[in-house]
């Protein structure tokens, strides 16, 4: 007992102990600081650049200044820091042959860092994905769809696909596809568009409505009725005023064609038999 006792005295007055001890509250300091310092930055900047930069640099300098004290946590409790240098390069060079796919991104996400082709909160699609964006980070962007799921798409992949950012701009055109029967007249139709889109107060008025004829379909006379709305009304524009559209069709009296099929067989040939379920072969007596 007496020599287990030596040793335990021995340790704790040891230069490894103070060592450890001074590495731990370099640890505690160096997390407060980073924290502290990396927040006050964000603070700083956050009135001068976009969400998006402004978590860029928070977690970079706290990062950073976490690593510096880190090192010095290292050193107190006798690491030779050039040895460690040493085994980091050779270390980072092996994961660099390693990792060429994270490289890829990384060196993707400095570009989507310099062309700014959308930022935290904006809504884009990629593809067949549309989600808002949570975060763009070195290696990935992440997305919240609009049920609630979490995407995460690689960087390099944003860099090759086409990426469409849908609130880019403060106003959006809901381009509406509707159908008339071919004995309608299509000044009346117009009118009636116009005049719902001049009743309902999401659509604005400048830019104005714009009515186009499509051509002739094959069942109906297809036009296109576009109207323009504040982004975040895009959706109960679209939703609210196809409604009305039928509602006044109905009251107008326009007919809204469903598909349907004329059989011609020439003037030449003899019409076609039509026999319906209900009727009964006629006596061949």
């Amino acid at each position: 007992m007496g020599e287990f006792w030596g040793e335990i005295v021995s340790f704790l007055s040891s230069e490894r102990l103070w060592g450890a001890t001074r590495a731990i509250i370099v640890v505690i300091i160096g997390l407060t600081t980073a924290k502290l310092v990396s927040s006050g930055i964000a603070r700083i900047v956050d009135k001068k650049t976009d969400l998006h930069r402004t978590m860029l640099l928070k977690r970079g300098t706290y990062h950073l200044i976490l690593i510096l004290f880190l090192i010095t946590a290292l050193h107190q409790v006798g690491f030779n820091l050039s040895v460690l240098l040493g085994a980091a390069g050779i270390f980072s060079v092996a994961i660099g042959f390693a990792s060429q796919t994270s490289a890829s991104n990384l060196i993707s996400g400095l570009f989507l860092v310099a062309e700014r082709p959308f930022t935290v909160g904006d809504v884009i699609r990629v593809g067949t994905t549309t989600g808002e964006v949570l975060s763009i980070d070195t290696l990935s962007v992440k997305l919240r769809t609009f049920d609630n799921l979490f995407v995460r798409i690689p960087n390099e992949s944003l860099i090759k696909s086409e990426v469409t950012t849908l609130t880019r701009f403060p106003i959006r055109r809901a381009d509406l596809l509707v159908g008339v029967a071919y004995k309608e007249d299509l000044s009346k139709v117009r009118s009636i568009l116009e005049e719902v889109a001049d009743k309902n107060p999401l659509s604005l008025e400048e830019p104005k409505p714009r009515y186009i004829f499509q051509g002739f379909g094959e069942s109906s006379l297809d036009i296109q009725f576009s109207v323009w709305a504040k982004r975040e009304n895009f959706l109960d524009l679209k939703n609210s005023i196809y409604s009305e559209i039928k509602t006044a069709f109905d009251e107008q009296g326009i007919e809204i064609p469903f598909p349907h099929r004329t059989i011609y067989t020439g003037s030449v040939t003899e019409p076609f038999p039509i026999k319906t379920s209900g009727d009964q072969p006629a006596d061949q007596s």
